[in-house]
């Protein structure tokens, strides 16, 4: 039996896995649940997620990956032979060829740290892409022409802009602002102003269910749950939109910044294409309220969220796989 090619979108928040032909068969939070003295590995995704903020003192939940790459080398090795165990990819004496995803602006070291990792976890071979050119495939985009295409791919550690031409970029950014530094401005702006200290899961639950980018783009409020700093007594609080609007306003305007830039340093040509076609936006910080709207005024060109959004880089790794197996099987024998 053979083994199959993956592609893996590595992300801070979630590790996608498409599998040739079949699809995208694992979509699993990057967490992972250990015993403190013996690092023993209690749980690993979901299961680990789960119990954030809810353990006892000997069980520690680790995110193995931050701001898009590696933190905890060890840990993601272990997370990743977790899930591709599961998939039961490998073959009778063969590996699987995998393609993993990276930030465009990550070091050498950073990038050999993620090829280490997954050829230790069971890759045969490891190639690495940039994940807007991913994003911008997955989102359906045709990069491969003489025309210019925008992308907005912001994930849960890196938000990274890019523009493509001809099957690669021209021009791209990568900033280190995305979902995870959001959720870290509610939980701030909640123990601020209502001196209540919530987790990290409520804030997550905070900017999903009421939160908003666009001003006066969205009204709604939610009841609150956290431990008060003053009494140390359980406490409730309501939040409204506007007020998740203010405490993301710094962030996001670190995600237009970025946007600019890139437009600013794009050829004439390419920057003309863009007014035509618009921006993609693409990653699970499209879902956020009003990003499109806010991104569309700030920039003057027509932003659009694809259809598809969290799973744009891992259907992008499968559209590649694919190529490659095509092209693999037109070469010529020497």
């Amino acid at each position: 039996m053979f083994s199959k090619d993956i592609g893996i979108d590595l992300g801070t928040a979630n590790v996608l896995i498409h599998v040739k032909g079949k699809g995208i068969i694992l979509n699993e939070p990057s967490v992972v649940a250990m015993d403190r003295m013996t690092r023993q590995v209690v749980a690993v995704g979901k299961d680990a997620k789960a119990m954030m903020g809810r353990t006892p003192e000997n069980i520690i939940v680790v995110r193995p990956l931050k701001d898009g790459v590696i933190a905890d080398f060890d840990v993601t090795e272990i997370m990743l032979k977790y899930f591709i165990d599961q998939l039961k990819v490998r073959g009778f004496m063969t590996k699987p060829r995998i393609l993993i995803c990276c930030p465009t602006n990550i070091t050498t070291v950073e990038q050999k740290a993620i090829r280490e990792a997954a050829e230790k976890s069971g890759g045969r071979k490891v190639f690495l892409e940039e994940e807007p050119k991913v994003a911008a495939i997955g989102a359906g985009m045709d990069i491969f022409q003489p025309s210019g295409n925008m992308v907005v791919d912001i994930g849960g550690g890196t938000t990274d802009v890019a523009v493509l031409s001809m099957g690669d970029i021209v021009t791209s950014e990568s900033i280190r602002v995305a979902g995870d530094v959001f959720n870290n401005d509610i939980l701030q702006y909640v123990k601020r102003h209502y001196k209540v200290l919530i987790g990290e899961r409520t804030a997550e639950a905070i900017k999903i269910e009421i939160g908003t980018v666009y001003k006066d783009g969205r009204n709604e409020e939610m009841d609150v749950r956290g431990r008060d700093l003053v009494t140390g007594l359980p406490r409730v609080v309501t939040i409204r939109s506007a007020e998740i609007e203010q405490a993301l306003k710094e962030s996001v305007s670190h995600v237009i910044m970025a946007a600019r830039n890139v437009l600013e340093n794009t050829p004439p040509e390419l920057s003309a294409d863009i007014i035509d076609r618009g921006v993609i936006l693409t990653g699970g910080g499209a879902l956020l309220h009003g990003i499109d709207h806010l991104l569309a005024d700030e920039l003057k060109v027509p932003v659009t969220i694809s259809d598809d959004p969290l799973n744009c880089v891992a259907l992008g790794t499968g559209i590649i796989l694919d190529s490659m197996g095509k092209s693999s099987r037109k070469r010529p024998k020497s």
